[in-house]
């Protein structure tokens, strides 16, 4: 069966659907309430389309104002509970992602790549009270998350600098890689392990380990990654050998994976399709 991508004529498109996405999409952390003129300013689209945006959304529950400004309500998380709850990719990586996690004793996620954003679809929480980590859901920026760093390893050297050319590489900590060269050596390094670790690069004291988890035609479909304490590992001296013992399963799981559920159209029947990203994506 053809992979090929599917090719939507214009004409087909609901362009307003897309508007409105970008207007939800257009509320973050530095914009959790927006007036009209904000939305519109984000957004690239009018004043008066931006509000009336805003007013479907209070129309329809996902948002609620003051008359002045405009701020999502929960129901919007619906539109994420809809991927985790539809996409067979979550529920077919958690019993392996928690046998990882038992072994080790460490919080074990699987995410994917979202444009320049790496989301955590799955987690399996370390046998602990206190775990760490990232909760299903989360996005954070590529350059500075394990993962990020396993999947962008597998991409074409022209794909990969188109991703590099268009992302932002924000500091995060005194450690974060913010210079492109560096981060190419990074991904080219990551490439010939065939797994990544990083230090301090988003949060002080933590460390990650991942793997890129490959489908049975060689595409990535997403990594496994492991987030430590890395000053608890290095007190105990087992950071290198939980290392190896994460590096070791991540590789057999993955070749597992791929060897019986991954089919020819695996990107489609597993809901990641979507999340593959193009080299000339802009970075939110």
């Amino acid at each position: 069966m053809d992979d090929a991508p599917l090719t939507i004529a214009r004409q087909d498109l609901i362009e307003g659907l897309g508007k409105g996405l970008r207007v939800i999409e257009a509320f973050d952390d530095d914009h959790p309430r927006l007036t009209p003129s904000e939305a519109a300013e984000l957004t690239g689209l009018s004043r008066t389309a931006a509000r009336r945006f805003l007013l479907s959304l209070v129309h329809f529950g996902y948002a609620a104002s003051d008359g002045k400004r405009f701020w999502l309500m929960p129901r919007v998380l619906r539109l994420g509970q809809s991927y985790l709850g539809a996409a067979r990719l979550p529920r077919l990586v958690q019993p392996f992602i928690q046998r990882v996690s038992m072994q080790c004793g460490e919080t074990v996620n699987f995410s994917v790549l979202d444009g320049h954003e790496v989301v955590y679809v799955a987690r399996s929480n370390a046998p602990r009270l206190v775990s760490i980590g990232y909760q299903v859901g989360v996005r954070a920026p590529a350059h500075v998350v394990t993962p990020g760093v396993a999947i962008l390893s597998t991409w074409s050297d022209e794909r990969l600098e188109g991703w590099i050319a268009a992302h932002d590489f924000s500091s995060f900590t005194a450690h974060t890689v913010t210079d492109p060269q560096r981060f190419r050596e990074i991904v080219a390094t990551a490439r010939a392990l065939d797994y990544w670790t990083t230090e301090q690069q988003l949060d002080l004291g933590l460390s990650g380990i991942a793997m890129a988890v490959k489908d049975r035609k060689g595409e990535c479909v997403g990594a496994i990654g492991m987030t430590a304490d890395e000053m608890r590992d290095r007190a105990a001296g087992i950071a290198r050998s939980r290392r190896a013992a994460i590096i070791c399963v991540a590789a057999a799981l993955a070749c597992f994976m791929a060897s019986l559920y991954f089919s020819d159209n695996a990107s489609r029947e597993l809901g990641v399709s979507a999340l593959k990203p193009t080299a000339a994506e802009p970075a939110k």
